[in-house]
């Protein structure tokens, strides 16, 4: 994976000043992206079309800008609804057990076939350490459980300490019985802060 993070990160400064951190939208191979860069930090996202399971799931991708190392991990996503109190991300490890129980090549084949038309369509995009890299590891495995599994954790994002100048990427899902998720807030909140990003209408 050639096309991620890093080369919108190198664009998006002079698009405005930092102090006046704003979210920016833009669309690519027919997904809706948002990114917002705090502290250095970028993190864009989008929707994916399809759902894994009861897994509704989103695209991010994560880059270091700042001086220091920082942790992401799928835990610090929230999907905040009018209606309730909103949906957090599942860990990882959760859904790659799920899918190790009872996950099929042709749940994978779909997630993967939604999830690299979103990187490799994303010329926006660019990371040093995300799913190409897993991907490859995942291809050794033979029995179709254990492949669907190592597939998913190729795909999803797990917690990742990003050094300055590292990103990542990964798939983040979210236990909606199936269901879209609908209008409203994906809030990331990280030590230093929190990320708002508000989609009205999907």
């Amino acid at each position: 994976m050639r096309r991620l993070l890093g080369t919108c990160v190198l664009a998006l400064p002079w698009m405005y000043h930092p102090a006046l951190a704003q979210v920016i939208e833009f669309e690519s191979n027919g997904l809706k992206y948002q990114t917002l860069t705090k502290s250095g930090v970028t993190i864009m996202f989008a929707q994916l079309p399809s759902h894994l399971h009861t897994y509704a799931i989103i695209q991010v991708a994560v880059s270091n800008g700042s001086e220091g190392p920082y942790v992401i991990r799928p835990e610090d996503f929230s999907w905040m609804r009018a209606e309730d109190a909103g949906i957090r991300a599942t860990p990882a490890r959760t859904v790659i057990e799920m899918l190790f129980q009872k996950g099929g090549g042709n749940d994978v084949i779909k997630l993967v076939k939604a999830y690299e038309a979103a990187v490799y369509g994303n010329q926006h995009m660019k990371t040093t350490n995300g799913y190409e890299q897993r991907r490859l590891n995942a291809l050794a495995m033979s029995a179709t459980r254990l492949r669907a599994a190592a597939t998913a954790s190729a795909i999803a994002l797990v917690q990742s300490k990003l050094v300055a100048g590292e990103s990542t990427d990964g798939a983040v899902f979210f236990d909606t019985e199936g269901k879209p998720l609908g209008p409203g807030h994906l809030v990331v909140r990280t030590n230093t802060d929190t990320f708002n990003f508000v989609l009205n209408s999907e």
